[in-house]
């Protein structure tokens, strides 16, 4: 079974609209990774349902920690930066997707964390 994670920074207190697209951006962006990495598991994730979880962090120290630990464990992840244009300043990390993937590889690493 395979399912994508999507890990995001509460401490920004992002608005429910301007949350949602940095979440979607974080999936779209991660499973074209996988795709172009490993097209099977991207095929395997859409026939499964597309699986995905949101998780929360409570700053960019944190998120960076669980994306470094989710590079070492060899799934792919995708770093999204805002733009700027509405509520915050270009360039802040805000989330990152990751996979999808293994499930029980992801839980290993993030599966800690709380629901957004």
């Amino acid at each position: 079974m395979y399912k994508q994670a999507i890990v995001v920074r509460n401490d920004l207190k992002l608005g429910k609209g301007k949350l949602a697209g940095q979440c979607a951006h974080a999936s779209v962006s991660a499973y074209i990774l996988v795709r172009s990495k490993k097209p099977e598991i991207a095929k395997e994730w859409e026939l499964e349902g597309q699986k995905k979880i949101v998780l929360k962090v409570n700053s960019e120290e944190e998120l960076l920690d669980y994306l470094g630990q989710v590079k070492r464990a060899g799934i792919p992840p995708e770093l999204i930066r805002d733009a700027g244009k509405t509520q915050i300043e270009p360039g802040t990390i805000t989330c990152f997707g990751a996979g999808p993937w293994d499930e029980k590889e992801i839980d290993k690493i993030l599966g800690k964390l709380k629901l957004l």
